[in-house]
């Protein structure tokens, strides 16, 4: 026997019995079993265990799936839409490939060549007392050339004097970290958020400092800078203000997460936008040390004061706070435990997700996410894949 009962709008089935599946579009469905042609449907008879497979293949063949009911006729035919969301149409899977976004932003203006120099303008420190590390919020001034960029794209830094060699340091790219128009929303300055990098030498255990992140951070205003770019196109962000944006950053990889949630929400800049005024839904997750090492804490829990319904703020503290097993919260675990909300968000047409921070972050993520997908019938990995397709999954990480 099976067991079969209508759940808040949706229909739990368990046993391994037969299920007669009413498809539209279809003059037949090569491989299925029994396919049945009358009165312009396909009638397709499916084993219980085989129906997110053969729903979604369907989908992707573009049929429409009416109904489906068990094959002994015990209960009456149950409309698709209150079917199991196995029966839903993915939305990764079988959308028409979207049209790649960026053809129109600014693309190396300035090469290593013939850099552009800009003059820092100013260097404070975003990490508070008792934090771990050097970051600095350094801006530079724009005024003197033809250097224009959009929230998500980087710039080049190559930094004074030479390598062991005796040949000029090879340049570095830097997420920016204020909009298109600048801290100062005047279209004059382009701003970074540098970590000094520093690693032990795997011989001596001398503790190296890394060339570009120290000299940023270490800059005085009014040196001149060599400026590259911009470049890159995997972090835009989309046009649509009713979009919603995920973003998830460890340190430094709030960046990007800055420029775009300044974009949305800063007062100056919305009175800057008056094309883009930001109605969508926004969401950070944001992983860190320690509190003092949240940068740009103030303003961020302003804006989520200032529009609580636009804008969620979720934090990770390692050092601070626990996870669920007792160990460091890392942000792979505040994903864990709101994945069943965000792959909710996820398959929804406007969601953006975007990942940017330490490289092995993205591991964690995908395993939250691979259970939560599970439990409506979905192979997580080939919807990411049909994500990408669609420039909803971008992820920057170093």
């Amino acid at each position: 026997m099976y067991n079969s009962s209508v759940i808040g709008g949706s229909v739990s089935i368990s046993g391994n019995r037969l299920f007669i599946y009413e498809v539209k579009g279809l003059g037949s469905i090569a491989g299925s079993i029994a396919p049945v042609r009358q009165s312009g449907s396909t009638f397709v008879t499916v084993p219980y265990q085989r129906m997110a497979e053969e729903t979604r293949r369907i989908m992707r063949m573009g049929g429409e799936i009416v109904s489906i009911r068990p094959a002994n006729g015990d209960m009456p035919t149950v409309p698709v839409a209150q079917v199991a969301p196995a029966a839903k149409k993915p939305m990764a899977e079988t959308k028409a490939k979207a049209k790649k976004p960026g053809a129109n932003v600014p693309i190396n203006i300035y090469k290593p060549k013939t850099p552009y120099l800009g003059e820092c303008l100013s260097n404070e420190a975003l990490v508070a007392d008792g934090g771990i590390g050097l970051v600095q919020h350094i801006k530079f001034d724009l005024s003197e050339g033809d250097l224009a960029y959009v929230e998500g794209q980087s710039i080049g830094i190559i930094p004074e004097g030479t390598d062991e060699n005796g040949k000029p340091h090879k340049l570095r790219l830097y997420s920016i970290a204020s909009t298109r128009h600048g801290d100062d929303v005047d279209d004059k300055t382009v701003s970074l958020c540098v970590r000094q990098l520093t690693y032990n030498h795997p011989e001596s255990g001398e503790t190296i400092n890394g060339v570009c992140s120290t000299y940023l951070c270490n800059l005085e205003p009014g040196t001149k800078v060599k400026i590259t770019g911009p470049v890159g196109k995997e972090m835009l962000l989309p046009d649509d203000p009713d979009a919603k944006v995920i973003m998830m950053g460890t340190g430094t990889g709030i960046a990007p997460f800055r420029a775009y949630l300044w974009r949305m929400f800063k007062d100056k800049e919305r009175e800057a936008n008056p094309d883009y005024t930001f109605n969508g839904f926004a969401w950070l997750f944001f992983g860190v040390p320690k509190t003092p090492n949240i940068l740009y804490k103030e303003e961020l829990e302003e804006m989520q004061a200032q529009y609580p319904d636009n804008f969620r703020l979720t934090y990770a503290i390692s050092r601070e706070q626990q996870n669920s097993e007792g160990g460091r919260m890392y942000i792979q675990h505040r994903i864990a435990e709101y994945a069943d909300e965000l792959w909710s968000l996820i398959q929804e047409e406007k969601t953006h997700v975007y990942i940017c921070g330490l490289r092995g972050m993205e591991g964690g993520i995908d395993e939250a996410l691979t259970a939560a997908a599970a439990k409506t019938g979905t192979d997580w990995t080939d919807y990411r894949k049909g994500m990408k397709k669609a420039h909803r999954w971008h992820v920057e990480t170093y």
